[in-house]
């Protein structure tokens, strides 16, 4: 078997550590590295997988961002899809548990997960494993064994644990289970490095503990930061409807990117794009000049992130179809139609949801309420107004919401 030759150390830590929060420890990582250059063999780099939540959002590319820079680099990722762990439910970072899926659907929702990951990853270059493979042929005097590796109090220590514990709240037995089962996916796959948002922390560090207990030598944990949100506040999420998703049209990517705060573009280029470092420096150097508008480098931006989903020329029309409505106040080339086959006169909270402009009559009222809602570019005031309903009539809520009202002949 032939060596691979790998970049130089510098070259690997200089790439790893960027926009990284945490390598644990550092030391071994840089010992790690210099073995493998020697030995020609390429690190373990594991990736777990929580198929719990199957539509990927710009927040999940970070960690994947990171596991593709490892492959560039020329080391093995490992995409580890929790089938079985996905039974259990993780509460990491949440103050309930999140729900058990069955088997199925775990397989389900990791299949969609794989096929979302590969417009980041190199789908050739990354080997993918379902947990069940080894977590289902575990017996109880396994897990028994398993859990002797581990004391209570120290599984205490989670952040997560320690409020619920504190404050009364339920802690079942099969969530203490839960770091133990992703530690034996980083013992069967014998793994170097595992990467995790900062709140997988305590998790991937009890592989390093369980490895070591199997007479391994533990992985080194690397942690990345969890993006904020379009809002700017609360960390993305599809519950807190902040999210950019990988799989948004190239239009909804370019409308939610041109949406966020001034202060997250810096932090968008850095953990969501593909850029340089030489890029990246120049960037901030931009940010920091006050004659240059930010806006002009948020666009920038919108456009780079669509290009990597989609491509130059897909970012390049969503650029000039946003330009379209939102500058020249134009209604885009395709405008969804609904097919109204009730009273020609409606009230307008009605309008909105059988249209499923907004989900419910105190969304629209809050629409409404807000100036968010026009007819044929004329702006509803009123909660209480009665709408005539006109054949071609284009309603429009929000920013990018439009219908055209075609009635049923």
């Amino acid at each position: 078997m032939n060596k691979i030759s790998f970049p130089s150390i510098k070259e690997q830590m200089d790439l790893i550590k960027r926009g990284t929060s945490e390598i644990i420890p550092e030391e071994e990582l840089l010992k790690k590295i210099e073995r493998s250059i020697k030995d020609g063999k390429p690190l373990i780099v594991k990736l777990g997988c929580d198929p719990s939540r199957p539509d990927l959002h710009i927040g999940h590319s970070v960690v994947l961002r990171k596991l593709a820079q490892f492959q560039s680099l020329g080391h093995q990722a490992v995409l580890i899809i929790g089938d079985f762990t996905g039974m259990i439910g993780d509460p990491s970072g949440r103050n309930v548990t999140r729900p058990a899926l069955s088997l199925e659907e775990s397989r389900k929702n990791g299949e969609s997960y794989l096929q979302q990951a590969s417009k980041i990853l190199s789908k050739e270059k990354t080997k993918i494993v379902y947990n069940s493979e080894w977590l289902s042929k575990m017996s109880f005097e396994d897990v028994i064994k398993l859990s002797s590796k581990y004391t209570v109090a120290r599984m205490l220590e989670r952040d997560d644990f320690t409020k619920r514990f504190k404050s009364g709240e339920p802690i079942s037995m099969h969530e203490i289970l839960y770091p133990l089962a992703q530690a034996m996916d980083s013992v069967a796959i014998s793994s170097d490095v595992e990467l995790g948002g900062t709140d997988q922390k305590f998790n991937l560090l009890v592989g390093r503990d369980i490895q070591r207990e199997f007479g391994m030598e533990p992985q080194v944990i690397v942690t990345m930061p969890l993006i904020v949100g379009t809002d700017g506040i609360e960390k993305m999420s599809k519950s807190y409807n902040n999210y950019i998703g990988i799989s948004d049209s190239p239009k909804e990517i370019f409308g939610k990117t041109l949406s966020i705060p001034d202060s997250l573009i810096e932090n968008y280029y850095e953990l969501a794009t593909d850029i340089s470092t030489e890029e990246f420096i120049s960037i901030k150097q931009q940010l920091n000049d006050p004659n240059i508008n930010p806006r002009n480098i948020k666009r920038n931006l919108a456009k780079k992130l669509v290009s990597m989903y989609y491509d130059i020329k897909a970012a390049i029309e969503a650029e000039e179809e946003f330009d379209r409505i939102f500058i020249k106040k134009e209604i885009p080339d395709e405008v969804p139609e609904f097919i109204w086959d009730q009273d020609k006169q409606s009230n307008i909270l009605d309008l909105l949801t059988i249209t499923n402009l907004a989900p419910s009559k105190g969304e629209a009222r809050r629409l409404i309420l807000q100036g968010g809602v026009t007819i044929d570019s004329i702006k509803i005031e009123d909660i209480n107004s009665k709408i005539d309903i006109k054949d071609n009539s284009i309603i429009k809520v929000g920013k990018r919401k439009f219908i055209r009202i075609k009635l049923k002949i």
